[in-house]
């Protein structure tokens, strides 16, 4: 039996020690278990003696039958609860069979470790070692899948009242509480907990499940939902020279274009990464990532001024868009770095974006060349340099700007938003795969490992609120010096809003949006949370607290159409001091609040890495419902997501490919690689003083 590598390990095991069933459709409950008390005892008619003396004989086989699996069992849940690594590995056999030329070199390695070697000729996204174990897992997986289906078979032919009452370990290496290290509960009916999730989640178990689960039922229904988002897709693309390099931000007729006619960074990567998942059979096009690529990094060389100021030289784009000049009679790029904004803020989050998706391009195709170029190689030296350069800062994180991410109005979010934060961290992780130690690379690698065991500590340490902490900072001292300070950024308890102590379940936990010397903000940010999961910026047992707070609080972040970009809305005085009267970000509505369908794809990817697909499958259903009835707006007004927008554009492209990528990975989750990173192994956790909810 192999163990789940989710963020806990899972292991489901029956009190009579047989062998481990999935879950039933509902939970068990005591009536249940009454019947099954009930239907043991039966009466039975009579039998002659030699009957009598197989049935005892039989009984006696099954029970030493019994004792030796559940010695096997104990001894396996033992192995399982010393391993190190808590999060999915999504490594199928043909990431490991897929051969590469021989000459080319390996800088995509898990474990993060920047040595540039060369490619064996078998070729391979990992090392050697690394290689060897997943060919053992790939044997072993096919080895044993004559019996995992036999089993399945036997099972299915079970009565329901033969089935015994379930219990769940919970093993993870995370301290959450002294006297907590392994925790019962009773198992939920759960599609990410079953029998389709065997083999340390493989791809193809992961598949089964979610089509044993019925989560690709209705995809006839939908296709035509489906083919008619890639066909509006295509006819979004821009062109420069004959050249696809980007996607129109919305083509709403109805609307004045403004700047939707122009092609965003950020808008960008859900456009690019469906191009990337999509087969080449049914159309995929790697082709317009690597020329968006390209293209931005051309820009990224302009000079950059706005008044009197020059920026700084490794700042990407927030957008361009391509200009005919009918005198030179030719093709022309203009470039928006921020000058053009609602708040002339450079964009921080583009150049993250642009190195997660460059990963992202090299990660699907094997196309290392891209990576390798020198030009690719000094437009990500400069992007770090601006974040790593020495400053007054006495914490790892990045202090920003209002408005210079997705949320590019006044919000409240200046000072270490979750958001960038999340961004920084998977960018940097992402570029240590692919910086060569060559010349001034050897020390920029060092500095940015510095950086990643700094800022994670940080973030898990300072980001992370749960029922106990909220309970802890409630009860802080304050105005405490030297450093034993406990409550480290004084909080004042009387500074936390009222609606966290009603939204804070007692299952499930977040980061919390922004933690500073000057305020905490206690908002929940939908983008910086699934970043920090899909990063691994976040521990395993977090990543499932997250999850579970998704679930708990199903209607206020979820509603009727997925999803709020942030919770709760600022109203009354709140929003007149925050946004300044802004009539766009009104209660519930665009960055206040409002419902992003656009951000589809960043829920499934998480929920896919966490082992919890049902959610996103149910969140999946729910877009399906209405988004391409509705034109495809770019967001939803109201509480529960009820309203189109007020000042929405319709044929959102981002929505659209929000849409497609969600769907690409629920239903072939080998996907899910292309936009996630591993746990850091060489990094060493923390200890965390605070209890972490399950």
């Amino acid at each position: 039996m192999s163990s789940f590598t989710s963020l806990n390990f899972l292991e489901v095991t029956n009190e009579a020690g047989a062998a481990p069933r999935p879950p039933s459709s509902t939970p068990f409950s005591e009536d249940s278990e009454k019947e099954v008390e009930a239907s043991s005892g039966k009466e039975v008619e009579p039998v002659d003696s030699l009957n009598l003396i197989d049935l005892q004989q039989k009984e006696e086989r099954t029970t030493l039958i019994e004792e030796q699996l559940s010695e096997t069992l104990e001894k396996e849940s033992d192995q399982v609860s010393e391993k190190s690594s808590d999060f999915i590995v999504f490594r199928k056999c043909k990431f490991a069979e897929n051969s590469l030329p021989s000459q080319e070199k390996n800088i995509f390695k898990d474990d993060g470790v920047s040595e540039y070697v060369e490619k064996p000729s078998s070729g391979s996204l990992e090392t050697d070692n690394v290689k060897s174990t997943n060919n053992e897992k790939c044997q072993d997986s096919v080895g044993n899948e004559e019996s995992y289906t036999s089993q399945e078979e036997n099972e299915s032919t079970e009565k329901p009242e033969e089935k015994l009452k379930k219990t769940v370990r919970v093993h993870s290496n995370e301290n959450i509480s002294d006297n907590t290290s392994v925790a019962h509960t009773s198992l939920k009916s759960c599609a990410s907990v079953g029998t389709g999730f065997e083999k340390n989640f493989e791809l193809n178990s992961i598949l089964s499940a979610i089509r044993s689960n019925g989560f690709l039922e209705g995809s006839a229904e939908n296709g035509a939902m489906v083919e008619e988002a890639w066909e509006t897709i295509q006819k979004s693309y821009v062109y420069y020279k004959g050249k696809p390099v980007g996607t129109l931000a919305a083509m709403d007729p109805t609307a004045e274009a403004l700047n939707y006619n122009q092609v965003f960074v950020r808008d960008f990567v859900p456009s690019g990464l469906a191009c990337l998942m999509r087969s080449a059979s049914a159309g995929g096009d790697p082709v317009i990532v690597k020329n968006f690529l390209l293209k931005t990094l051309h820009l990224q060389g302009w000079e950059k001024r706005i008044d009197n100021f020059t920026l700084g030289e490794g700042v990407m784009p927030a957008s361009f868009k391509v200009l005919y000049d009918s005198h030179r009679q030719k093709e022309t790029l203009a470039a928006d770095f921020g000058g053009s904004a609602i708040g002339r803020v450079a964009p921080v989050d583009s150049g993250f974006w642009w190195i997660i998706l460059l990963r992202s391009y090299t990660k699907c195709t094997q196309d290392y060349t891209l990576s390798e170029m020198p030009e690719v190689q000094r437009g990500m030296k400069l992007i770090l340099n601006l974040c790593l350069s020495d400053g007054f800062d006495t914490f790892p994180t990045l202090l920003c700007a209002a408005g210079c991410s997705m949320i590019d109005r006044r919000m409240g979010i200046y000072g270490y938003p979750i958001e960038v934060q999340a961004l920084f961290y998977f960018a940097l992780r992402c570029s240590r795969q692919m910086l060569k130690p060559e010349r001034d690379g050897k020390e920029l690698i060092e500095r940015i490992n510095n950086r990643i065991t700094a800022l994670s500590y940080h973030i898990q340490k300072y980001y992370w609120l749960d029922f106990t902490q909220l309970n802890n900072i409630y009860r802080y001292k304050t105005e405490e010096y030297s450093h034993t300070a406990v409550n480290n950024f004084n909080v004042i308890p009387e500074s936390i809003p009222d609606w966290v102590f009603d939204f804070m379940p007692l299952r499930g936990g977040y980061l919390i949006g922004n933690v500073s010397p000057a305020r905490t903000d206690f908002r929940w940010f939908l983008v910086g949370n699934c970043i920090a999961i899909l990063s691994s910026l976040v521990t395993p047992a977090q990543a499932t607290a997250i999850m579970d707070l998704i679930e708990e609080r199903w209607e206020d972040l979820i509603g009727e159409m997925p999803l709020k970009i942030v919770y709760p809305a600022l109203e009354g005085h709140d929003w007149r001091t925050v946004t300044g009267f802004d009539p766009k970000n009104t209660r519930w509505s665009y960055h206040n609040g409002g419902t992003w369908p656009a951000l589809i794809w960043l829920l499934t990817a998480a929920c896919i890495k966490t082992g919890r697909p049902q959610i996103a499958k149910r969140a999946i259903e729910l877009t399906e419902q209405r988004l391409s009835k509705n034109g495809w707006p770019e967001y939803y007004d109201g509480k529960s997501g009820r309203y189109v927008g007020k000042q929405t554009r319709k044929y959102q492209t981002w929505s659209i490919s929000g849409y497609l990528v969600a769907k690409l990975m629920i239903e072939n989750p080998a996907n899910l690689p292309i936009i996630s990173l591993e746990d850091e192994k060489r990094i060493s956790k923390p200890k965390l003083t605070r209890s972490i909810s399950f």
